[in-house]
């Protein structure tokens, strides 16, 4: 089933469209405790919303865990849920993954729609279709494919973020931008995007936040992943694309929550690209200039990750565990160049050495 993707004017006139147009039977909110205080009160005017049996869970990645799934499965249940009735997911990517794994489960799969109250949500974990929670110190490590009815995408949310929420959205959309070159190679070939995409991502003045222009790129972004998804939607092939940056970012910030140092996802995935792209530098031949380009960005936005050479090893071990590796193979997508994409690539250890220690001179940490 494909998404619909709504670029809101007025949220609540979107959303009360939205659901004169499918029929339920019982209509269920889930919010977390920041959601439900400060981004419900948006969609208050709509009144089916104050009809809504709401469900309301800790804010907080900690929480994205079975304990908070079995919390919701047993209000669903005690509250006369049937696979007929349509569960609305207002929060950011903890709460969506949740939320649409909490659908796609009960009853064996209810209807369900999100509404992304975060940057990184809207271009990330509200689009696409995967849903899950965390186990054992691992990222959506249980979890299952299942698209949303519609994902409804307002701007004005992410008015409220403070910076780092903000920049954490932002290194997603980094990362789409260096899949589609926009030079008729890209993965995404069916998407229009301007060949200075990228450019345009790395000349973004976060002193002076133009919102209007954010949230164009934030739908050119949305589409090159809408696009990759339509054309592989439980990740057999192509999709991969879209894991660039996330096998060294897992790690890092799985490690960040060991040590009680925890970083947001959207910073791990940005010193994830880096590594990736150091990586895709040694075997594939990408460019250094722009590998440094990019480095440089990140470094002067996302500031750092200290490890030591100590720590490469439980990295390393942290990797292995990643969910996207095949026959015991650590499993990443590399780029030959912007928007030429090699999935399905392994390094040795001492490749993924080379690169942790590239990524530690590079920021500082000899």
């Amino acid at each position: 089933m494909k998404q619909q993707i709504v670029r809101c004017t007025q949220i609540e006139k979107d959303l009360a469209q939205i659901l004169r147009e499918w029929s339920y039977d019982g209509l269920f909110l889930l919010t977390d405790e920041n959601t439900h205080k400060l981004c419900l009160p948006l969609l208050e005017p709509v009144p089916e919303i104050r009809l809504a049996k709401s469900i309301i869970i800790p804010a907080g990645d900690e929480h994205k865990n079975i304990q908070t799934l079995s919390n919701v499965w047993e209000f669903l249940s005690q509250n006369g849920a049937n696979r007929k009735s349509l569960l609305m997911n207002l929060g950011g990517g903890m709460l969506t993954d949740l939320g649409g794994f909490a659908a796609a489960t009960f009853k064996r799969g209810i209807r369900f729609i999100n509404i992304p109250t975060t940057l990184l949500g809207a271009v990330d974990a509200a689009v696409g279709g995967k849903t899950g929670i965390n186990f054992k110190g691992l990222k959506n490590e249980i979890g299952a494919f299942a698209p949303a009815l519609a994902v409804l995408i307002d701007s004005n949310f992410f008015k409220t973020l403070d910076h780092t929420n903000l920049l954490s959205g932002y290194a997603e959309m980094l990362k789409h931008a260096l899949l589609c070159g926009g030079d008729g190679r890209d993965v995404a070939r069916h998407v229009s995007t301007p060949d200075n995409q990228l450019n345009e991502i790395l000349r973004f003045d976060f002193e002076k936040i133009d919102y209007q222009k954010l949230n164009d790129l934030l739908f050119e972004s949305v589409k090159v992943k809408e696009r990759i998804v339509e054309q592989d939607p439980t990740e057999q092939g192509i999709r991969k694309a879209l894991n660039l940056g996330h096998t060294f970012g897992h790690a890092f910030e799985s490690l960040s929550y060991e040590i009680n140092r925890p970083v947001p996802h959207g910073y791990a995935v940005a010193w994830g690209t880096v590594c990736e792209l150091y990586l895709s530098f040694i075997k594939w031949g990408f460019d250094k200039n722009c590998l440094l380009k990019i480095t440089r960005f990140v470094k002067e936005n996302y500031g750092t990750f200290a490890f030591d050479c100590s720590q490469y090893q439980h990295l390393y071990e942290l990797m292995q565990h990643d969910k996207k590796n095949e026959s015991g193979l650590i499993n990443f997508t590399l780029l030959k160049a912007i928007g030429e994409i090699e999935i399905n690539q392994t390094a040795s250890q001492r490749e993924i050495d080379e690169t942790l220690d590239f990524y530690r001179e590079y920021f500082g940490f000899q």
